[in-house]
């Protein structure tokens, strides 16, 4: 299937060194889940014991071709991306609107800032403004570390790129400034160990 961006770009899709594409591939610890199916199979855990009810947000496509010989065999052909998505997960707890974004990196010093987008962080202070709990989770994938960075941190590390600044977050701020969660069994990556510390929720 191939997909477009709303300008019309081609998606390719982002590949490994080896130039095969990587569909959420990565190994790390001999278990091959990525951030993605970790936070899934936590979001799994807390709703299904009432802690809190936090979902990945669907990314809108709009269908322009399908090979449609029959019900059965339908295939699509061609897709766009409606709109440009905002973060990845949001949710509720205890009356608090929980709102974040989840990355990884294979960097060993930095965070790429370039891993944003503008729209991201408009958003992501717009949820905020609103009273809304809201952060991001890094990866740093080869040494399997886990940071919770409250968006604040995250706001003032943007700015300073737009400024003129790195257009990294050095790994020493990360942990000066975010919170590491460690990687458990049930749930994987408890996120909401940490914002009830720092959120009395």
């Amino acid at each position: 299937m191939e997909l477009r961006y709303p300008n019309g770009k081609r998606y390719k899709g982002k590949k490994n060194k080896a130039g095969r594409k990587n569909a959420n591939q990565i190994l790390y610890g001999n278990r091959g889940m990525t951030l993605e199916e970790d936070l899934n199979e936590t979001n799994a855990y807390y709703l299904q014991e009432g802690i809190a009810v936090i979902h990945k947000k669907p990314t809108p496509i709009q269908i322009v071709q399908v090979d449609y010989q029959s019900r059965s065999t339908a295939v699509i052909k061609e897709a766009y991306f409606k709109q440009p998505s905002t973060t990845d997960y949001n949710g509720v707890m205890n009356g608090k609107y929980i709102d974040f974004e989840a990355k990884e990196t294979q960097n060993h010093t930095s965070f790429p800032l370039h891993n944003f987008h503008e729209h991201q962080i408009t958003h992501m202070k717009q949820v905020v403004a609103q009273g809304g709990i809201c952060f991001v989770i890094l990866r740093f994938a080869k040494g399997e570390e886990i940071f919770l960075l409250e968006s604040r941190h995250l706001f003032f590390y943007w700015d300073r790129m737009l400024a003129g600044g790195r257009k990294s977050i050095k790994k020493e701020e990360i942990e000066a400034n975010g919170h590491p969660i460690p990687v458990g069994y049930r749930p994987r990556i408890d996120y909401i160990a940490i914002l009830k510390q720092l959120y009395a929720l």
